[in-house]
């Protein structure tokens, strides 16, 4: 028992620990060396780096139990800035001086067995010598659990408590621990982080951490020995890592390096002692942020007297603006917006004494304090505001901007708050507006970094928003919404839910912008609470008494909230019984939009609307923009995590063909954060009643007021109310709305008056003109802070490392304006009158913009900073000097400005990265290297060979190959420089554009020096220098050019304008002159001679050319086959050789691409005809056998010369067919064009003179075939028989008077059968036969030709199109060709280079494509009409075809997609006149009537017999105006025909037909047709006149535009502005097809019967024909719902006869019933009264009377 307890007493000693907390004997003094490192830049070996370098001894003494001392001695601070690590460490004394006199005073902390408790230090220690203090001491702080030798935990230390893990080795032999200690810098419960300006940024909080652009590491490795006192730690070694990769990929990282290492050297016992130092608490471990937060990091500023030195900089800035030198002036800006955060409240008021009276200065220094954003700047404007020291448009300016950058605290909120109540915002509406939205948005950011928002900095908004109920005030109810809503404070909802109808009855007669204006105003607020706002929202989207706009904009507002799957498929579920197809067709679009969104933040979401699809129905994505549509525009790159997203919400409106919301919003997308850059919204209501006249008195009309009678027969009509038009619209920036505008009728009749009045009736008009008459004269210089990013964290040295983005702008114009009229303007001047009058314009204008941006990445203190800096700066500058002479009576303009005497640059950019060492008692002398130094690869025989590095991107390195070798390759320019340094690259590129007439030139400048050569990455490529600048120059001439002029003349005078220019002549002379001279005169100047000479001479060519190699191939042909003589007479040998061929072609069809060599290819500067044929070929190169076979023909025909029609192997039908039914080969590619004019006018022969003649207006022998018959009708030049109708000259104003420069001449003939358009444009210079010649004319109804040419004679490069009508698979299609014989390089490489985002795009458009051998300078289009709203393509370029179904058009097309070639005829299709004027009149309203199917407004076909003698309302308006009413009934002469009776204005038409012919009746008096047309006398316009075999009514201003009838046929055609106020039998014209039996009351009948039978007149019993009338009815039989006996009662009334008449005719109808317990007490008379109102509890089938038989009908004698 003994042995057992002995062994179980040394097992456990054995397997105890020593005790290994680490701690300090309060006996004795420690003496350890300290050194802290931190570089900043990227891994790569060659490049720079900055950094700091800290050296110290450190001794540590014990006070007492848990006290110690720390005292730091000799303490040296290095700066490095160069190629690491060749390059020494830089001492600075200066500095070291102020960092020692902190460093090296007394610290005090507490320390407990490896955790640090408080620091303390002697009073007003900066808080920066303080945390180096606790950098050092971090490396003390460890955390050991005894019973694990490895463990995780959360440990706090310098940066906050993160997530620590833990590894202990125990070496008992040398009574030494080894302790590994790592910290995950992205998991930390409580980091120690500042951010600034981020308010607007919204983090994914979904996205996985490793995705974050920034990420951090530290580790720790302890040394430690055991002592009495525990274990000491004998030497510390620390490194941290932060890494930034902007761009996402893991080489391009820029990193930041930061190592400590702490070794003890000596021990010795002493104690210290403190009794005689008073210091003070600076709190724990946990970093403190110092005045860095007030410090920018891209400059150091040594702060003395913040006033002189704000002077200082002022002088500095004005001076720089006045040089017109910006480049220093933004760092000078920045430079003084800090000086204005540290300067107190006296030192503003009193710069602002000195400054007030200069306006140089004082812009400045506003811009300044605006962007300043402190408490104390803030109240300062606010005291200027409030006490109208500055002016109005300041104040705009600074509510703008300082509210918006201001830092919000309590103090500034309340600054605010007292700004938007006082007098001076109150009375004046801009300021108030912008005041209130400012407000919001400052609680807004209050809010987001705040842990509460009290509900008291609300109040002020939300007082506003009841008071705006209270007086029921529109426009401050639209202001208290969006004030609310930049808020986004989920206490706000209540308030917000009083002015939505569903949740506050009180709103019903609010107008739907302000219900728009709440659901937008819950945007913000669904981030903090989405549940709450999608619960709302969702009760809004499907209330369908709500107007669509509103509930669109619910639709908006959930998907913005990121739902889940359930909601989704709610809103999905609820779209199937949608009867607003607006609703349904925006939420459809939407749903689209999003389920191909590949954006991390928005997966769930996309999946939801993925699934969602599926339950509805795919026809509401072939709506047309009739309908709302959600349009999506950009891209998201996930392997950089950023994009840009451009959405628009097209919101339409049932009542108008306008719409009625448009936001256009832009959304970006950066390293798993989302930002809304800008948001611009358009809104409108009644915008047609502000585009049409509105001086017709309709109200006085007799018209009007029989509606007004007529309208009370009809159970629950009502008019349409009134509509008060409206343009509103917003802006939003960073999501936050800055302004918003209303514009109203009265505002637009304000601004009419005052243009159409005289100015002295407007005060603002007539300073504007007397203004303008004593000229503009001044500078404006508006300086902005775009942006201020902050990311600051704490690195283990106790230095912050800050990652920080800052933007600039500088706006400056300079300008001196003179203006002179003739006649000079007097008092009563009206300003529309500014078009008579001859205005000149004397002007030197120079505007400029200059923006500059810094990214750094380093440490920022108020002693030194050090890191790395990216610098973008862009410089736009155009200088603009000139004379204007405008006459528009005449015509005329006149401009004139000065020659390009010296190099101006008009467009620069430069990048560069630099590393920066600054110190602040070294300002003058910082230190800034580029980080790609110039000797980065300057040798290339000293660096080993490597392979090239694998790009983090796919396909990176080849892309870079790529673009450089096309830089290289297709590089010109007479000044170009290219040089390629060894492994690295750098290269200098110039391209110019030289006009040597007008002696200038524009040079494109590149330069560009990176490090990709290291690694492939965007950050590698933006280390470096970039350079682009545009640069106007001077070009050396012969003669001096004093000033350039150019000067256009439309009208009658063009032509004498350029005869003057060569032969000086006065006007007399000229209105003399006969029209033959003067056409003589203009053919010789412009060389048109010559141009058609040379035209003919290379046609006549260019023919013996085609001829002789005719001639080659038949020889050929002959001798190779015998018996081919013999083939061209035989039409069977032919089609057998077409067949045979054809079998050929199939057989290689199926065979790889690189064996289609056999097809034909277009040769360079051949015919037209050949490309034709080479097109046709290729077209059908991969298609059937028959269309090879046709094609064949078509060849054999065109070698032949023959007119004989084409002999097809197969017919066209049997491709239809095969087009339609064959499933195997869908691709519509394959199929071949028809022309409709080529069989409407076959191929003839024709001489060479006609052809070549032809071809100078279109570019193919096809073209001079079919055109051939007009050769000798229409002539070459259509400056032989028509004036030209503009001149254009461009000309250098010469010393040596010598003419140079361009001229352009148009030419018209519009109105002819064959519509056409010539221009040239050519040098006037004497030795100059330059010419450019464009040609387009409409050959006939199939076919439209055009050609531009230029060159000598207009003959050296030409392109060519045509557009020509016809088939495509059975279906009508257009064909656009354009060939390209001939171009300049340039124009090669430009098209190259855009070829190359052509299948990119073409992907994205969701197009296919395909890779084939097409003709390589030809390009065809083919849109085939596969019904009136959906089309087929196929386009088809060099190598390269692309081709998609089903493609959707945005607006329908008015043509049958089954139509054949045969129809289509002249003129009956005419594509080119007819189809604009069709598809507007398809897009306007039209109902008919013919027998007994009548078709509505919105395209609803039914069957409806009429009962007789009833008239029916057809058509009517609706709205208050009551323009017309058409009303229709059974003729008396026969059932199969009607007669409608018209009430327009005064007059009342009857049209009926008698003994077979159609009478006329106006005003109860019959018309004979014999005096027809008949025109209105009243104030709008009325024709009545026949029309075929019958009679047409057009007045469209009472809105209609044209009735027709016949007596068997009614058509009706409203206008555009009627959409949505028309009603009848015809309907709304709403395009609401799903509500299209609406009746009077509004509710919706269940079938065409009763919809028909509800819009039925009714009369007096015993004074009208019709014995119909419409009565509630009920069931009489017992009624048992809900298992109750119950009375049921129609919601709608039934057609019954009047009372004392029996039915003898019936039809049965579906009604609706309303039910109510039997034991009711309410009578049915009660009951009958709002029966419309009630619910609907049952259907059920009831008979309605259509004819009665009144025999026992009573009426009083």
């Amino acid at each position: 028992m003994r042995r057992i307890i002995l062994a179980l007493v040394f097992t456990v000693v054995g397997s105890q620990k020593y005790d290994i907390e680490p701690g300090f004997s309060d006996s004795k003094t420690y003496l350890y060396s300290y050194e802290g490192l931190i570089l900043h830049g990227l891994q790569d070996r060659g490049l720079a780096r900055a950094g700091l370098r800290l050296t110290c001894k450190v001794e540590i003494s014990g006070l007492s139990h848990n006290y110690h001392m720390l005292k730091i001695l000799s303490p040296q601070l290095d700066e490095y800035n160069g190629i690491w690590p060749r390059d020494p460490f830089i001492r600075s004394s200066k500095l070291i001086q102020i960092i020692a006199s902190c460093l090296t005073q007394l610290f005090k902390f507490e320390y407990n067995r490896g955790q640090l408790g408080n620091i303390y230090a002697p009073k007003d220690t900066p808080v920066t010598c303080v945390n180096l203090v606790r950098g050092i001491l971090n490396m003390l702080q460890i955390t050991v659990k005894k019973s694990q030798n490895a463990y995780d935990l959360q440990e706090a230390g310098i940066g906050g408590v993160c997530h620590t893990r833990y590894i202990i080795q125990e070496d008992r032999k040398s009574n030494r621990v080894t302790v590994f200690k790592t910290k995950d810098l992205n998991n930390c419960q409580d980091k120690v982080v500042k951010n600034i300006g981020m308010a607007y940024i919204r983090p994914c909080t979904t996205c996985p951490l490793k995705e974050k652009i920034i990420k951090g590491t530290a580790a720790f490795t302890y040394k430690m020995k055991y002592t009495d006192a525990g274990t000491l730690i004998t030497q510390a070694v620390s490194q941290q890592i932060y890494q930034s990769s902007p761009f996402s990929e893991p080489a391009g990282v820029a990193v930041m390096d930061a190592r400590q290492e702490l070794t003890l050297n000596d021990i010795r016992n002493s104690q210290a002692s403190t009794s005689e130092i008073q210091l003070q608490n600076y709190g724990s471990l946990r970093y403190h942020f110092a005045r860095e937060l007030l410090q920018m990091p891209i400059h150091l500023i040594k702060i003395k007297n913040p006033e002189s030195q704000i002077v200082e900089i002022l002088q500095q800035l004005i001076q720089h603006n006045q040089q017109g030198y910006n480049r220093e002036a933004s760092a000078k800006f920045l430079e003084l917006i800090q000086l204005c955060r540290v300067a107190t409240p006296e030192n503003l008021e009193s710069l602002w004494k000195q400054f007030a009276d200069k306006p140089q200065y004082r812009c400045w220094f506003l811009s300044a304090i605006c962007a300043a954003g402190t408490t104390e700047t803030f109240i300062f404007l606010k005291q200027k505001i409030h006490n109208e020291d500055i002016s109005y448009l300041e104040s705009a300016l600074t509510i703008t901007l300082a509210f918006h950058l201001s830092k919000a605290d309590d103090h500034t909120l309340q600054a605010v708050a007292d700004l938007v109540n006082s007098f001076r915002i109150q009375r004046a509406p801009m300021l108030r507006k912008l005041a209130y939205l400012a407000y919001g948005s400052m609680i807004n950011r209050y809010c987001s970094v705040s842990p509460s928002c009290p509900n008291t900095i609300l109040q002020p908004l939300h007082d506003l928003a009841a008071e705006a109920i209270t007086k029921n005030h529109e426009d401050d109810m639209a202001l208290a919404l969006k004030a609310i809503g930049n808020a986004g404070e989920p206490a706000s909802i209540k308030r917000i839910l009083k002015f939505l109808p569903i949740f506050s009855p009180a709103a019903m007669a609010f107008p739907v912008r302000i219900y728009t204006d709440a659901v937008l105003a819950l945007r913000k607020i669904a981030r903090k609470a989405p549940a709450k706002v999608q619960e709302i929202l969702l009760q809004i989207f499907v209330d369908h008494s709500l107007a669509p706009t509103v509930r669109m904009m619910a639709c908006v507002v959930i998907f913005e909230t990121k739902p889940a799957l359930p909601l989704v498929t709610t809103m999905a579920n609820a779209l199937l019984k949608e009867s607003s197809l607006q609703v349904a067709s925006f939420t459809y679009s939407h749903m689209k939009v999003l389920a191909i969104s590949r954006i991390p933040q928005l997966y769930n979401l996309s999946a939801a609307c993925n699934i969602a699809l599926k339950l509805l129905s795919s026809r509401l994505d072939r709506l047309s923009y009739r309908y709302s549509k959600v349009i999506h525009v950009g891209g998201y790159y996930p392997e950089y995590r950023a994009g840009a997203i451009g959405r628009v919400y097209l919101m339409n409106s049932p009542s108008s063909m306008l719409p009625s919301a448009i936001i256009m919003k832009l959304r970006g997308y950066y390293a798993n954060t989302a930002t809304d850059f800008v948001e611009v919204a358009l809104q409108s209501q009644g915008l047609t009643e502000l585009i049409r006249k509105q001086n017709i008195p309709f109200a006085e009309y007799d018209t009007y007021k029989k509606l007004k009678v007529l309208g009370k027969t009809l159970l629950g009509w009502k008019e349409l109310p009134p509509e008060n038009p409206l343009i509103s619209a917003y802006v939003k920036v960073f999501g936050q709305e800055l302004a918003f505008a209303d514009v109203n009728k009265e505002l637009i009749q304000q601004t009419v008056k005052a243009l159409t009045e005289s100015s002295d009736r407007h005060m603002l008009v007539k300073n504007v003109i007397n203004q303008i008459q004593r000229g503009i004269a001044g500078q404006w210089t508006q300086a902005i802070l775009a942006g201020e990013v902050r990311h600051i964290v704490p690195t283990c040295v106790g230095l912050p490392l800050e990652l920080s983005l800052y933007s600039t702008g500088l706006i400056h114009a300079a300008a001196n304006v003179g203006v002179s009229m003739s006649p000079s303007l007097s008092g009563n001047f009206k300003p529309l009158q500014f078009f008579d009058a001859n205005v000149q314009l004397h002007a030197d204008i120079n505007p400029s913009i200059y923006t500059h941006t810094v990214a750094m990445m380093g440490i920022n203190t108020q002693y030194f900073q050090s890191g790395l800096e990216f610098h973008a700066k862009f410089r736009a500058n155009i200088p603009l000097k000139f004379y204007a002479r405008i006459n528009m009576k005449d015509k005329s303009l006149k401009f004139e400005t000065t020659s390009c005497h010296q190099e101006t640059e008009l467009v620069t950019a430069r990048t560069k990265v630099y590393a920066i060492s600054r110190n602040v008692e070294e300002i003058t002398s910082a230190k800034r290297s580029s980080v790609l130094p110039e000797e980065a690869a300057s040798d290339v025989s000293e660096q080993r060979f490597k392979p090239p590095e694998r790009s983090s991107r796919n396909g990176a390195t080849t892309q870079r190959t790529a673009s450089d070798g096309m830089s290289e390759k297709y590089s010109y320019g007479s000044e170009e420089e290219f040089h390629h340094r060894a492994g690295g690259r750098s290269y200098a590129q110039v391209f110019c554009s030289k006009l040597h007439s007008l002696g200038c030139q524009t040079c494109l400048n590149l330069q560009l020096q990176d490090a990709a050569f290291l690694k492939d990455t965007f950050l590698h490529r933006l280390v470096g220098e970039h350079e682009i600048k545009l640069v106007l120059k001077p070009v050396r001439t012969d003669a001096a050019i004093d000033k350039i002029q150019l000067e256009i003349q439309a009208g009658s005078r063009a032509a004498f304008r350029i005869i003057q220019l060569v032969t000086p002549v006065s006007e007399e002379d000229d209105d003399s002159t006969p029209n033959d001279v003067v056409q003589t005169k203009l053919k010789k100047i412009l060389g048109i001679e010559s141009i058609f000479k040379a035209a003919n001479r290379s046609a006549h060519q260019h023919l013996q050319k085609q001829a002789a190699e005719k001639d080659k191939a038949k020889i050929a042909e002959i001798r190779t086959d015998p018996a081919a003589k013999y083939q061209s007479s035989s039409p069977s040998s032919s089609s057998s050789s077409s067949s045979s061929s054809s079998s050929v072609g199939d057989k290689y069809r199926n065979t790889d691409r690189k064996d289609k060599t056999w097809q034909p290819r277009q040769r360079e500067g051949s015919s037209s005809s050949s490309s034709d044929s080479s097109s046709s070929s290729s077209d059908s190169s991969n298609s059937r056998s028959c269309s090879s076979s046709e094609e064949a023909h078509a060849a054999n025909r065109e070698q032949q010369g023959k007119s004989d029609k084409p002999v097809r192997s197969c017919s066209s039908s049997s491709s239809d067919r095969e087009y339609s039914k064959q499933q195997a080969d869908p691709e519509i590619y394959q199929y071949q064009f028809t022309s409709a004019h080529r069989e409407q006018y076959p191929r003839k022969n024709v001489p060479s003179s006609s052809s070549s003649s032809s071809s100078s207006s279109s570019s193919s022998s096809e073209s001079s075939d079919e055109g051939s018959y007009r050769a000798s009708a229409q002539p070459k030049f259509l400056g032989d028989s028509k004036p030209p109708i503009l001149a254009v000259i461009l000309r250098a104003i010469r010393s040596d008077r010598k003419l140079a420069g361009f001229q352009l001449v148009l030419y018209t003939d519009l109105h002819s059968t064959t519509p056409r358009i010539q221009v040239f444009v050519s040098n006037i210079s004497e030795s100059s036969i330059w010419k450019l010649c464009a040609d387009a004319s409409i050959v006939n109804s199939y076919k439209a030709v055009g050609y531009l040419k230029w060159g000598q004679d207009c003959q050296d490069y030409r392109i060519a199109g045509k557009v020509v009508t016809g088939q495509f698979a059975d279906y009508p299609a257009t064909q656009v060709k354009l060939e390209w014989p001939k171009v300049p390089s340039r124009i090669k490489i430009a098209a190259r280079w855009f070829y190359t985002f052509v299948p990119g795009v073409a992907y994205m458009l969701g197009f296919s494509q395909r890779e084939q051998n097409n003709p390589s300078q030809q390009g065809t289009l083919v849109v085939a009409l596969t019904s009136p709203r959906t089309c087929d393509v196929a386009l088809k370029l060099p190598d390269l075809t692309i081709y998609g179904r089903h493609i959707s058009l945005p607006l329908p097309l008015p043509l049958d997609p089954h139509i054949s070639t045969s129809v289509l005829q002249y003129p009956a299709w005419n594509f080119f006149t007819k189809i604009p004027s069709s598809v507007i009149d398809s897009l306007k309203g039209h109902c008919s009537v013919s027998q007994n199917t009548i078709t509505t407004f919105n395209e609803v076909e039914f069957n409806y017999s009429m009962p007789e003698n009833c008239y029916h309302v057809l058509a009517q308006d609706c709205s208050p105006e009551l323009k017309f009413l058409v009303m229709m009934k059974k003729a008396e002469e026969s059932a199969d025909l009607k007669a409608i009776n018209i009430k327009l204005a005064s007059h009342e038409i009857d049209m009926y037909p008698s003994n077979g012919l159609i009478q006329l009746m106006i005003n109860g008096v019959q018309t004979p047709a014999e005096i027809l047309p008949y025109t209105s006398n009243s104030d709008a316009y009325m024709l009545i006149s026949s029309e075929k075999e019958g009679l047409s009514v057009k007045a469209p201003e009472y809105g209609i535009d044209k009735l027709y009838y016949d007596g068997h046929t009614v058509k009706i055609q409203v206008g555009f502005w009627m959409a949505g106020k028309t009603c009848g039998i015809c309907g709304k014209y709403d395009g609401e097809s799903k509500q299209k039996y609406q009746m009077p009351s509004g509710y919706v009948a269940k079938d065409a019967m009763s919809f028909a039978h509800s819009w039925i007149l009714s009369e007096e019993p015993c004074a009208g024909a019709c014995k119909l009338q419409r009565t509630f009815i009920k069931i009489e039989k017992p009624v048992g719902f809900e298992n109750v006996a119950s009375k049921c009662y129609s919601v709608e009334p039934v057609l019954r006869c009047v009372k004392g008449c029996s039915a003898t005719r019936t039809a049965p109808v579906f009604v609706g019933f309303h039910c109510v317990p039997a034991d009711s007490t309410a009578s049915f008379d009660e009951e009958k009264i709002r029966l419309d109102q009630k619910s609907e509890d049952l259907e059920n089938t009831v008979d309605a009377h259509t004819m009665c038989s009144c025999e026992q009908l009573q009426c009083a004698a």
